[in-house]
This record gives C-alpha cells, structure tokens and sequence, in this order.
C-alpha cells in the first residue's frame, strides 16, 4: 500500500519513513503546492499525509482510492472536510502536540511586546542606550488577560499567565460555564472582551465563524493602548484593519506568529513597524513536539491500515483500506 507525503519542511523525512517501512507501506515524496499537483502524485495511493498541500472537492473527486487524510498538525483548514465526508475519506490530524509549546510562545510574545524587549534590543543595535527609549510601559501585574478560545491551548495559556497578570478573562460562545477554569472569567461577547483587555491572545481554529473574526469591530470595541497575540491561525485577523489600529494608536503592539500570507511578503506594512514582533509560525515547535506532531499525523494512517479507523479523527469515514 502507497502513502503519498504531500508536501512538508522539515530537514528530513526519516521519523516518517521508518514508521510507514514498519508498518509495510510504501512512502512517496512530493512536494505540492497545488491541487492538480496532489491529483497527480496521489492516483495510486491509499492515503495522504499532508503538511500545508489543499486538499479540496477536485482532489477527493479525483482520488477514488484514497481513504485516508491526516495533518500534520491540529488544524486542517486546507482540507475540504465536506468533500471528504461526503465521499466517504477519513481527516485525521494531531490535536495535542504541542499545547505546552504554543502556550508559553504566546506568553513569550505577550510580555515581549508588554515590556518593549525587542524594541529595546533594536535601540541598543542603533546605540541607544536609555530605560525609555522604546516608550513607557504598564507593569504586568495590573493588566487583563483575554482569551479568544477556550479549548485546549486556550486553558493553557490561561494557566500560565494567570499569576503574571492580574485578570484573566475569556471569550468562547461553544463552551458551557462549567468547562471554565475557576480562575477565568467569562465574556458574554468578543466586544465584551476587546473592551476590557490590556492584551488579547487568540487561541481559536480557523472556519467560516471565526475567518476576518478580529477585524474592524473588533478594534472599534477595543481597550486602547490593546497589546494583540496571535498564535492560532493568521486568517483570524484582518491584517489592514489591524495595521489601522496600530495607525489610530488603539493598538500598542502586535505579536503575530501565524500570518493570512505566510512568509509575510518584504513588502509589508508589518515589518517596517517597530511596535510588530513577528516570528516565523513556530509557536509549535520544539524537538519534542516536532517530533510528537510528526509522529502522530503518521500514525494515523498506519492505525486505519491495519483497523479502518484512525487514532485521531476529524471526518469519520466510510473508506476501508484495500
């Protein structure tokens, strides 16, 4: 049976080739940017391990013999999950490699902007040398904390930070009063929310409800002096609407790891402005849930070969493998 590993950027693929060779699979390497591209690498293969490749309603209509998808990752907002459900294709990723990891990036990224780290840096680098050359600062200890989604990360980030800052408050409509930690507060609304907050960390996944999500209403409802973190998923933001409230002085800083446009284009507003720290979608990363990530996403496709079902599944499906 043939996997297809339909793109990736990691130095190597010798975690991935080992676990399908243990399995007896046969792994193929391509490296697709395009839906024709997946179409013709993958039409003799029985499943599809994907990092970033779209697989979309051409691809699933096109493939009759895959079953299987499985992301390296814990979004899967380039696969038509419609498509597959529809035609019967299982979707599988790897939901909780690296919790601990993105939650203390954004941490990382929060204080960073809060305390002016980069900034200071960049001053010291042009022979500045002064406690307030990079602005005034509040201490952490009298600030709010908001939380855009409460889900696994979300409770992370929340556990972290909750003896850095003085409030804790949190936005997440799917999930019931119970499911929050006793040291989080609820807000009824993202305005609610906006409102209240010195910084605002979003945890939430990418689709049609939360796509543009943090946009103009969002800025106009905001606290200002807002410091913004972004660690979920760049399409979350609208990138003119908040380099706007950078503009109006709503916004005091933005630390964005993920990016609608990823590398973010030279030509960006974003890197011409100091109060933007950008860092390169690496929130997840560490050698060990690299690792734990890649894993799991392989491991997927080797469970439903020999059972018909993957460890962690997004889309049930109907495929068996043949």
């Amino acid at each position: 049976m043939q996997i297809l590993f339909a793109d990736h950027d990691f130095p190597n693929v010798d975690l991935e080739r080992e676990i399908f060779s243990a399995a007896g699979l046969e792994l193929k390497l391509a490296q697709c940017a395009t839906d024709a591209q997946v179409i013709d690498a993958a039409r003799d293969c029985a499943g599809i391990l994907l990092q970033y490749a779209p697989i979309t309603a051409a691809v699933v209509a096109a493939l009759p013999r895959v079953g299987i998808v499985s992301r390296i990752g814990a979004g899967f907002d380039t696969v038509d999950t419609e498509a597959c459900r529809s035609a019967g294709v299982w979707v599988a990723n790897s939901p909780d490699y690296g919790v601990g990891e993105v939650a203390t990036h954004a941490l990382a990224l929060a204080l960073a902007s809060v305390r002016n780290v980069v900034r200071y840096d960049t001053d010291i680098d042009r022979g500045q040398w002064h406690y307030l050359s990079a602005g005034t600062m509040r201490r952490p200890a009298e600030l709010t904390l908001g939380i855009v989604g409460l889900g696994r990360i979300g409770k992370r980030m929340a556990h972290v930070s909750r003896n850095v800052f003085k409030r804790v408050v949190a936005f997440d409509p799917l999930l019931i009063d119970g499911d929050f930690p006793a040291y989080v507060e609820r807000a009824a609304t993202l305005e609610a929310l906006a409102a209240q907050s010195d910084v605002v960390s979003l945890h939430t996944p990418l689709d049609a409800t939360t796509r543009g999500m943090i946009g103009r209403g969002f800025f106009a409802a905001a606290k200002p002096g807002l410091t913004l973190v972004n660690t979920s998923r760049g399409a979350v933001v609208v990138i003119d609407d908040l380099l706007a409230a950078l503009d109006a002085g709503i916004l005091r800083g933005a630390a964005l790891d993920v990016l609608p446009e990823e590398p973010v284009p030279r030509a960006s507003k974003l890197l011409a402005d100091p109060r933007v720290i950008l860092t390169p979608h690496a929130a997840f990363y560490s050698v060990e849930a690299e690792r734990e990530l890649r894993r799991k996403a392989a491991q997927n496709i080797v469970t439903w070969s020999r059972t018909g079902r993957p460890d962690y599944p997004v889309v049930h499906g109907t495929r068996t493998p043949q």
